[in-house]
């Protein structure tokens, strides 16, 4: 399974679960929102969603036969800008919460350090639930900010992961590289 980027799973997490438009309405409940956001301009929400008005204006007529439904890659599209304009005061607020108080990371991924043969600390498959610091939260949506790539978004988290499990927050482990990839399952959850 090819895990979606972190900041995107960051930005999933600070928003609420609550009757959240992106998760549980239909497409076009997610049109509408988006027409209301931009004050019922079909040419705003063609230029968000990188589409042409027209396209737009078929996907919400009222008019039998003329409608026209959104393909998969442009449903996705329609759900991305939902999300990025839904509540976002309650967004901002917990990522505050987040980069203050930390978050809690759960996974199932390949995750160890380079150890001799048959070592408890191979890299192997395993669940890791770990309470991570704001300094981490921080680190991540200042990554996704910058525009900086999943890998690198890996690397803060295995570094964190790393820091946390094996090296029990500097007390042992010092200067171990740690192994984290074939990410099966990742889960944030922020207080």
């Amino acid at each position: 399974m090819e895990p979606a980027g972190w900041g995107e799973r960051c930005e999933r997490t600070v928003a609420t679960r609550v009757a959240h438009p992106a998760r549980s309405l239909s497409t076009e409940a997610r049109l509408r929102f988006l027409l209301a956001t931009h004050r019922y301009s079909t040419r705003k929400v063609a230029a968000v969603l990188g589409v042409s008005q027209r396209t737009v204006q078929r996907w919400v007529t009222k008019r039998p036969g003329a409608r026209r439904p959104p393909g998969p890659m442009q449903v996705r599209a329609i759900e991305d800008a939902v999300l990025a304009r839904w509540q976002p005061r309650v967004r901002a607020r917990r990522r505050a919460q987040a980069e203050a108080d930390g978050f809690v990371f759960c996974t199932r991924a390949r995750f160890g350090f380079a150890a001799p043969a048959g070592s408890s600390d191979d890299p192997r498959v395993r669940w890791n639930t770990q309470d991570l610091p704001g300094e981490v939260a921080r680190e991540l949506f200042a990554a996704r900010d910058a525009g900086v790539g999943e890998q690198q978004q890996t690397v803060i988290l295995a570094r964190a992961l790393g820091h946390a499990y094996f090296r029990e927050w500097g007390r042992r482990a010092h200067g171990l590289h740690v192994a984290f990839s074939e990410v099966e399952f990742a889960d944030f959850s922020i207080g």
